[in-house]
């Protein structure tokens, strides 16, 4: 296992690198790993390098203390009465989303306590989510006046219509079982089995061939933005370009010859 931290002005992030798999932790337990704007630009920057490692095959983006993400850290959203620095922050943050959605790599958000406002976002941003019982969600920005425009865009990308409008125009929270019956995580697992579940889903992952997987990821973000044709015609070249591949070769023979593969 190998472990770095990256930092930007006093944001350390702790990434951990073990068989593939890459686990990225947030800062700032006693203030429930806000995304201040140094966490927002070292998480970008630490992304952008693990988008480069051909090593790593799945991310995971877990937290320490008793919550995933409070979102943005308000104290400093108050401190400037400049909107061109909170269009920045907001911008910074927005492409942060944007980075994990073009990172090659499958990325799992491992939740425990609460995902608020851009925590939220950022738990919809990802592939996939493992979330604990006790784990809650919300987009309560509206209850501080302000409505969660940019963790809507994540939202409804996953949630259906009616439900994500009654989150971001409530602002209540859900807990971890409604979270998973509207579609905003994959699985709910006692707390206690939140991490050893996360990892278990990640090396299922992992196993998997990491040519079939980068390709795959891209062609299920693009697809969606796609008219029905045009949606097809994208998935018809991404398929027949899988089947040149080595992987694709050794995975049909391996079921012809009623074995397991053997992927590198």
């Amino acid at each position: 296992m190998s472990s770095t931290a990256s930092s930007a002005a006093g944001a350390e992030i702790r990434l951990q690198q073990e068989g593939g798999i890459a686990r990225v932790t947030l800062p700032g337990a006693d203030r429930y790993n806000p995304l201040t704007g140094a966490v927002i630009d070292s998480l970008h920057a630490l992304l952008d390098g693990l988008a480069e490692d051909n090593t790593v095959r799945v991310v995971i983006i877990d937290a320490e203390g008793k919550a995933f993400c409070a979102g943005h850290d308000l104290k400093e959203i108050r401190a400037s009465e400049d909107p061109d620095y909170h269009r920045d922050l907001f911008s910074r943050c927005s492409a942060l989303m944007q980075r994990i959605v073009t990172l090659p790599q499958p990325v799992i958000a491992q939740v425990q306590g609460i995902a608020t406002a851009a925590g939220c976002q950022l738990v919809a941003t990802c592939d996939l989510a493992v979330a604990g019982e006790s784990a809650r969600f919300a987009t309560s920005g509206i209850n501080l006046g302000l409505f969660c425009a940019t963790p809507a865009v994540a939202v409804t990308r996953n949630v259906a219509a009616k439900h994500a409008a009654h989150l971001l125009f409530t602002g209540e929270f859900i807990d971890a079982a409604r979270a998973e019956a509207v579609g905003l995580v994959n699985q709910v697992v006692a707390d206690q089995a939140l991490r050893q579940a996360t990892q278990q889903l990640a090396e299922t992952i992992a196993a998997k061939p990491a040519v079939s997987i980068r390709a795959g990821k891209q062609l299920l973000k693009r697809q969606m933005e796609c008219g029905l044709g045009e949606a097809y015609a994208l998935a018809t070249e991404t398929m027949a370009c899988n089947m040149e591949t080595e992987a694709a070769r050794e995975g049909i023979d391996a079921f012809i010859e009623k074995r397991k593969p053997r992927w590198t």
